[in-house]
């Protein structure tokens, strides 16, 4: 049976807010809870953007059976890996093993900050593969001294280590990444239902593993109203990966979706109140293999109705 989840999107609200919904997500009945890792918001209408640990550190004393992770922090520029290794730790104690660290290779967008320039791509995959190895040493509980090609750490060691570890899922976006990161990583993360990609992580990839997959979706009493609500807040996710990962700036990607209209987010992303159509959506993922499915419910503004008036029967409409 498929898990469904619920997104902290970071992007859309407070911490405070944030930490609200994911107590009343898990008394819904959601399976876990993941959260977006960002320093900017994709669009200035979106307008938060809170550290991403210290919520999820809230959110673990708050909650007690949902699953937690991040989908997904990026270990190579904004944070060191040695940095990444302590807090992930850390995060599993707090949620007495409920975590899962989610790692991908970063968008321009959060890492640029820091001043050090935004690498093409098959050097942030490098970089990558270099930092999960390093965190998989550090979580050994050893002393660890590293000399890499992009990375140093000079007699470090994690003193609080969880029993078994923390579990790693990478997000992947085709052949070449899945040959790439299957061997390093635990569990598959993607955005896309693509049953393909499941296929090529699993001939990779040694033992069990879970598939953790993401959709956005705008419900609202009102369909034109949720439809511009989506276009005001998620247009930008029609760029697809490719252009997101590359944008540094909020006006890069105004910019990028001046011409998305309310119609072509309609398309992708289901908005209005009926809640078959956005099962339908949602159940693309469980017919690909996902074992997981994480919804977004786009906008801060409708966030609180939802999980008072849908999110439970969509769960109930999911399940069955």
């Amino acid at each position: 049976m498929t898990n469904f989840g619920y997104t902290l999107m970071t992007e859309q609200s407070g911490p405070k807010q944030l930490v609200n919904y994911a107590v009343q997500a898990e008394r819904i009945g959601f399976d876990f809870e993941v959260s977006s890792d960002h320093y900017s918001p994709w669009l200035t209408s979106q307008g938060h953007a809170p550290y991403a640990w210290s919520v999820l550190g809230a959110v673990a004393q708050a909650t007690e059976r949902v699953e937690l992770a991040t989908y997904v922090t990026c270990p190579t520029l904004r944070y060191h890996p040695a940095i990444i290794a302590q807090k992930a730790a850390t995060m599993q104690l707090l949620a007495d093993g409920r975590f899962i660290l989610g790692l991908g290779a970063g968008e321009n967008l959060n890492e640029h900050v820091i001043g050090e320039g935004w690498p093409p791509v098959a050097q942030r995959q490098d970089m990558l593969a270099e930092a999960i190895t390093i965190i998989r040493e550090l979580h050994t509980g050893e002393l660890v001294t590293w000399q890499g090609e992009y990375f140093r750490i000079d007699s470090a060691r994690i003193w609080d280590l969880p029993d078994g570890g923390v579990p790693i899922g990478v997000a992947v976006s085709g052949d070449k990444s899945v040959a790439r990161f299957a061997p390093l990583g635990d569990h598959l993360i993607t955005t896309e239902p693509e049953a393909g990609l499941l296929a090529s992580w699993a001939t990779v990839h040694e033992g069990p593993s879970r598939s953790i997959g993401q959709i956005p979706i705008c419900w609202g009493p009102d369909r034109e109203a949720a439809i511009e609500m989506a276009h005001d807040q998620f247009r930008w996710f029609g760029g697809g990966w490719s252009v997101n990962a590359d944008l540094p700036t909020q006006a890069g990607f105004e910019g990028a979706s001046q011409f998305v209209r309310p119609e072509d987010v309609a398309d992708s992303i289901p908005c209005g109140p009926d809640l078959d159509e956005i099962a339908d959506a949602v159940r693309e993922y469980a017919a690909a293999g996902f074992t997981d499915v994480a919804l977004v419910q786009v906008g801060d503004a409708n966030q609180q109705r939802f999980l008072d008036e849908a999110a439970g029967p969509l769960l109930e409409k999911l399940r069955r």
